[in-house]
């Protein structure tokens, strides 16, 4: 039974010391963009307008994203819902 807990003790401490990953969608940016590459694809979080975004993203395949987790979406990015 001592050999189990430990087993279990051991096993949370490798849990709790591992990395974590990285945030995807930065929150202090409105628009991201999504890269297609020979590597997989990526989410860049780093773009203040849709414009900006769309020549980055020109001539590549990529895509601008609204970003969900903009903490400024309140207001501005706020779907309206039609009753």
């Amino acid at each position: 039974m001592r050999f189990l807990a430990w087993i279990v003790v051991a096993v949370g401490t490798i849990l709790t010391i591992a990395e974590a990953s990285a945030q995807t969608y930065d929150p202090r940016y409105p628009v991201c963009i999504q890269v297609w590459d020979n590597r997989g694809s990526y989410i860049s979080c780093s773009y203040t307008s849709m414009g900006q975004c769309a020549a980055t993203a020109s001539g590549r395949a990529a895509q601008c994203l609204v970003n969900p987790y903009f903490a400024g979406a309140g207001r501005a990015y706020r779907h309206r819902q039609m009753y």
